[in-house]
């Protein structure tokens, strides 16, 4: 028999939204459950830093209130969620995921924060991350504060990073949804490794004031959710052009786009993007590409043959190294828990202003190639990850190393925006993934190609356990 707790593990945020309008739970009820949540289960799979018990029920109450008096918000009015604990929250610690951070006050809220709390949303967490976003170099998953992100599937995997607990706690249907951010794979791997939906938005879609800065030209950040459809409501919350982030764009966005199509999409298919997988990994893209050709046709292309490892690697350590340069003078790395991490920052401050403008050029080329690749298609397809979330007790470096299609770096360089959905279970009963990557600004687009497969599939519908 189907109890509420079931029902409210696998609800989308509309069909929540429902069941709140007819009056079968109410946001306080809601944010109490969420709150149990993640204190009972949530802190087991280190996704928790702090609770915020407090500002969830005020902002319960609240939705409940303006609800009651006629005034509706929105699809996320009186819904739970928790955010990536490099966000600013007023008075409450953002630790950045670090011990040199753990005490760490703001005395404002980030616009996305600021953004959600307009929108209705609660908020009833600060959710765990890699230290530092995993800018200094982090090789194996107990870099992080609150210790390794454990996965809900199977407490012995890594949920992922940076985002490991928006990861762990959305996978784990602790939360509604989530926020991560991304500036190589951040979002799109934990969501892979934990089964969920998560959406990386073109650069400067969504502003980035009050968020820790690790790389200025590169930092993303996204909703992590249920579902494909989720993540388009969370993000049209959130984006928009914003005074205090520069870089933020003024670019509407809203969700659902209207008369959306549900067939007749044009994808491309990563070629020979599934040969170096797990065979799991490839038996299922291969499935998901049979039901992408009942919504569309299918064409094969290839990633063009550019340095995208080599550009990323200059430009992320060098604009890391100068985001925490403070840190790195003071001798405060020595705090951090990952051992490489305390070393690796020295050798990024020897990165020349030559090669990081060398780089900067290149990424232009990498930018420019990539939407011409991308014009003619509604979204590029390829896995997600080439395997499913890596032992807890392994580093990166293993042979069950963590890796990402060559697109991952690519992508980012772009900044060009990607949605990743579950596409099924692989090796040690973990989810697989899928992602779609289409042109800066094409979000919608990618949404409505996401959210159509996700019409013809039941992974989104699965949850750890059961």
């Amino acid at each position: 028999m189907t109890t509420q707790t079931d029902t409210l593990a696998t609800a989308t945020l509309p069909e929540l939204g429902a069941m709140i309008r007819r009056g079968e739970v109410t946001p306080t009820q809601l944010a109490r459950h969420a709150l149990e949540l993640l204190e009972s289960r949530g802190r087991a799979l280190n996704a928790v830093v702090t609770l915020t018990p407090e500002r969830a029920l005020r902002e319960a109450a609240r939705a409940e209130a303006e609800l009651a008096a006629g005034h509706d918000r929105g699809p996320l009015h009186g819904i739970p969620y928790g955010a990536k604990d490099l966000l600013a929250t007023a008075g409450i610690p953002t630790t950045w995921g670090a011990v040199p951070y753990k005490d760490q006050v703001f005395d404002f809220d980030a616009t996305v924060v600021r953004r959600l709390e307009s929108a209705g949303a609660v908020l009833v967490a600060k959710l765990a991350m890699v230290e530092l976003a995993g800018g200094m170099g982090y090789e194996q998953p107990d870099a992080s504060l609150t210790g390794p992100g454990r996965n809900p599937w199977d407490p012995d995997a890594w949920s992922g990073g940076s985002s490991s607990g928006t990861g762990s706690a959305v996978g784990g249907r602790l939360v509604p949804f989530g926020i991560g951010t991304e500036t190589q794979g951040s979002i799109t791997t934990p969501a892979a490794f934990c089964g969920l939906s998560g959406l990386r938005p073109t650069y400067g879609r969504v502003s980035r004031h009050g968020a820790m800065a690790l790389c200025w030209t590169m930092d993303k950040i996204g909703p992590m959710c249920r579902t494909a459809e989720d993540c388009g409501l969370v993000l049209a919350a959130i984006a928009g052009r914003d005074p205090l982030d520069p870089t933020s764009a003024d670019r509407r966005f809203t969700y659902p786009p209207r008369n959306a199509r549900t067939a007749g999409f044009r994808i491309a298919v990563l070629a020979k993007s599934a040969d170096d997988t797990q065979p799991e990994v490839a038996e299922n893209f291969r499935a998901s590409l049979d039901v992408l050709r009942e919504i569309g046709t299918l064409e094969d292309v290839e990633l063009p043959d550019l340095p995208y490892a080599a550009v990323s690697g200059v430009i992320i350590p060098a604009e890391a190294a100068a985001a925490f340069g403070d840190l790195i003078a003071s001798g405060g790395i020595a705090q951090l828990t990952a051992p490489e991490d305390r070393v690796k920052p020295y050798a990024y401050e020897t990165i020349s202003a030559k090669d990081y403008l060398t780089a900067l050029r290149v990424r232009r080329h990498i930018a420019e190639t990539l939407d011409v690749l991308l014009a003619p298609f509604d979204a590029l397809v390829s896995p997600t990850l080439n395997v499913v979330a890596t032992p807890i007790d392994q580093s990166f470096n293993s042979a069950l190393r963590r890796r990402a299609v060559p697109l991952t770096a690519a992508a980012n360089l772009a900044g060009i925006p990607a949605i990743t959905v579950p596409n099924g279970f692989g090796e040690r009963g973990l989810p697989t993934a899928l992602q779609f990557t289409g042109r800066a600004w094409s979000e919608a687009r990618l949404l409505t190609v996401a959210r159509a497969y996700q019409g013809q599939t039941e992974w989104h519908r699965r949850v750890p356990g059961g």
